[in-house]
């Protein structure tokens, strides 16, 4: 595609009082005023044909242009990368480029310039990943100015690059080996080991600190000591964690969506859980179940856990907390700690939450865990200026009124529950988890 630059317009635009100058003053040769926009015309025709010559500042034509896009093969959601284009166009000296980066990619809308010395050129394009998935971009536009800078010349080209956005693990990475030694450090790893377990491990003398009710007393009256029963934690409980993937979990928070910053938050607790040689499941629901994984246990089995929550499709469709719960606690031959992901904005689909989680906690730990309403929270501490904020801040109190009556519900049924930041989610499941663990509660 050819079409003017500014300069060309503005250059026909400055010859408009010259034309009708003459046009007026020699009204017998009229046709002479048609001299200028006639050579302006003919300067942007010999400028789109690289009359100008070839390897002159933008000789070629748009047949003639080259373009190459790298990704990265694989990237974490919410991540920032870098591509890699590569431009050739002979006797171009500048380009601009832009392509469709879809849904699941952000980059700067207006595209990127780049030098092309000698007419090839290397630009880094800096993307940053949004969701989940592959992502593909399919073509590409560049433009440049013709030698004389009259024209545009502008070629679509098809790309096939293509990148894998993947959960993110980077907590896992930076963040796990430091909570799991945080934890250790502070004692609670060595409790969920030995000492208030369920399972009797080995009997030893009685020693300041430990519990009296764990003296065994008949053993004391034959050593004439006092002795007691040292357990350790039961191994090998089942988790359960069920993730909510409807249209409310598909609302973004700081730039990711709840399920992005809820499932990032489940990786983590899933490798300490199996660190500490519990097994763990998968299950993923929005109007029905889609994803339902076995049990799996050692590290060994993250990967497994990681290809799955890749699976985990955005829905459109609202969550069917009766259909997918009784379906998940008919699965479950044993107690187990389920591990509830979910949103919810209004009282209707909250109270079927609660009657599912009603009948859970009969049989199961439930623990519940929702992301804090920032943007509610923040509209209701906005200083409002005028009527309509006034009006913002009434529904954000009722609707954050309702949320905290769902939540003291479930709490009262036996749940327990987390309502924490995006960016603090992650550590407060991981302290939950050990919380309860340490207390034997699963």
């Amino acid at each position: 595609m050819i079409y003017p630059t500014r300069s060309a317009i503005f250059a026909a635009a400055a010859g408009v009082p010259v034309t009708l100058l003459v046009a007026l003053m020699l009204p017998g040769r009229w046709y002479a005023a048609l001299a200028w926009p006639l050579a302006v015309l003919l300067a942007c025709i010999a400028d789109a044909l690289g009359a100008a010559g070839a390897g002159v500042g933008g000789g070629a034509g748009p047949g003639q242009a080259r373009l190459q896009l790298t990704l990265p093969k694989t990237a974490s959601v919410g991540a920032d990368v870098e591509g890699r284009a590569t431009i050739t166009i002979p006797g171009a000296t500048r380009a601009q480029l832009t392509f469709d980066a879809g849904p699941l990619l952000e980059w700067q809308e207006d595209g990127v310039w780049l030098d092309l010395p000698q007419g090839r050129g290397v630009a880094a394009i800096a993307l940053r990943t949004t969701r989940r998935g592959t992502a593909r971009v399919t073509h590409g536009w560049l433009r440049w100015k013709g030698a004389l800078g009259l024209v545009w010349k502008q070629a679509m080209l098809p790309l096939d690059a293509s990148m894998a956005i993947l959960p993110d693990i980077r907590p896992v990475q930076d963040r796990g080996a430091q909570i799991f030694q945080r934890h250790a450090l502070q004692g609670l790893m060595a409790q969920v080991d030995r000492g208030d377990g369920a399972d009797f491990d080995a009997l030893v003398e009685f020693r300041s600190g430990m519990d009296r009710r764990a003296i065994d007393w008949k053993q004391s009256a034959r050593h004439l000591k006092l002795h007691a029963k040292e357990y350790r934690s039961e191994r090998n409980n089942q988790i359960v964690f069920a993730i909510d993937a409807g249209r409310q979990m598909s609302e973004p928070v700081a730039g990711l969506s709840r399920l992005d910053r809820t499932v990032s938050a489940m990786l983590l607790t899933a490798w300490v859980a199996l660190k500490l040689g519990d097994r763990v499941a998968l299950n993923a629901f929005d109007s029905r179940p889609r994803i339902a994984s076995g049990l799996v246990s050692g590290a060994a089995a993250f990967g497994e856990l990681q290809r799955l929550a890749a699976r985990i499709d955005y829905s459109g469709d609202e969550t069917n907390y009766t259909h997918v719960l009784t379906t998940l606690a008919a699965r479950l031959t044993r107690r187990s700690m389920i591990v509830l992901f979910t949103e919810f904005t209004d009282l209707t689909s909250a109270e079927f939450l609660v009657r599912a989680a009603a009948r859970l906690v009969e049989t199961h730990l439930l623990l519940v865990v929702v992301l804090r309403d920032e943007e509610l929270e923040s509209i209701l501490d906005r200083r409002p200026v005028s009527a309509d904020d006034v009006t913002r801040a009434v529904t954000a109190a009722a609707l954050l009124r309702d949320r905290l009556m769902v939540l003291t519900r479930l709490r009262h049924l036996g749940a327990h529950v987390i309502e924490a930041e995006h960016d603090r989610v992650a550590d407060r499941l991981v302290q939950a988890y050990v919380d309860l663990k340490r207390r034997n509660l699963l």
